[in-house]
Order: C-alpha cells, then sequence, then structure tokens
C-alpha cells in the first residue's frame, strides 16, 4: 500500500507524489510486525563486504569490527548489500544482485510478484522460496536488464507473499 489513511497517494515534504526515496519500503504497521514472516537479515560480515567494495581498506574497517579484515579481490558489489531495498545505479544494458531472506515465521513457500520499474524487465531468481524450518535462509538474485532509457529514477517493487505475509522490496533504476 502506498496510500495514505485517506486512501490517496502518500506525499513527500513538497506535497509531490512519494517516490521510494520518501517512504522506502513502507510504513511499519506495528502488528504485522509481530510476524513479518521474512526479513533481510544482515551480520558484520556483510558490512565488511560492502565496506570493501566501496575501496575501504582493513585500517579503515578495523573500528568497525574491532579484528583485521582483509577485503579479497573478489569482494561482494556495492549493490550486495543484504538490504531490503534493491537499486541499480545507473543501468546500462543488465545486472544482477543477490539478497538473502530468513524465515523468522511458519514453514511455508513464497511466490514472488514483480511489479516493473517502466521501461525496464525485472528477473528473481528462483520465483519461489520453500521455507521449512524458523531460521532458514534463502537467497535469490534479482535482474534488471533495460529495455528503453528514461531520464531520472523508475521505481518498481518485488513482493514476496505466503498468502499471509507480503514482504515488500522497493526496486530503483536510474
Amino acid at each position: 500500500r502506498r496510500r495514505d489513511n485517506m486512501k490517496e497517494p502518500i506525499r513527500d515534504a513538497d506535497l509531490e507524489k512519494a517516490t521510494s526515496f520518501a517512504y522506502g519500503a513502507g510504513h511499519v504497521r506495528p502488528n504485522r510486525a509481530l510476524d513479518p514472516g521474512l526479513v533481510y537479515d544482515i551480520s558484520i560480515n556483510d558490512y565488511v563486504n560492502f565496506f570493501c567494495a566501496l575501496g575501504y581498506n582493513s585500517s579503515m574497517i578495523y573500528p568497525f569490527t574491532g579484528k583485521e579484515v582483509s577485503c579479497s579481490s573478489q569482494a561482494a558489489k556495492v549493490a550486495d548489500l543484504n538490504y531490503p531495498s534493491i537499486t541499480f545505479v545507473n543501468l546500462n544494458g543488465e545486472e544482477t544482485v543477490s539478497r538473502t531472506v530468513k524465515n523468522v515465521g511458519t514453514p511455508g513457500t513464497y511466490k514472488v510478484r514483480v511489479q516493473y520499474p517502466p521501461g525496464v524487465t525485472v528477473t528473481v531468481k528462483p520465483d519461489s522460496l520453500k521455507f521449512e524450518n524458523i531460521g532458514e535462509e534463502k537467497q535469490f538474485t534479482v535482474t534488471a536488464k533495460v529495455n528503453r532509457t528514461s531520464e531520472g529514477y523508475v521505481f518498481g517493487r518485488l513482493i514476496w507473499s505466503d498468502g499471509k505475509h507480503n514482504v515488500r522490496s522497493p526496486i530503483v533504476v536510474k
């Protein structure tokens, strides 16, 4: 839902129709937050890989970890930070990012739905995730391919659903 309590489009601070930059993955609904189904969990190693991809060296990362780390030559891409928002910056052709979700609810199968950003084809693999245990993690990839160029940013979203839970991730493409 990207509507306010009057069922009107959410507005930003300038009273313009809001984009994913203004509302992110959505507003928290406290009762639903108690049983989200899936979460994008993140670890210190995810942040270390992110810092390495940004060009940080071991001495720059040490204050965050309290230990020496080594940035491998095959460090993750900045875009692979396991964050719910999925962003493709300066997309030219095709790009793939990966994400991992953790089941924090009952076992079940989640199927993906994608609302495509205008002019962009989005493919999610796999398109279904089956969880048999609480705490189980599954990885998926999101590939964006430009069909036609546009000025500025375009927005879409990816939704994992098991029929009870809807886990939303904004997709932003420039």
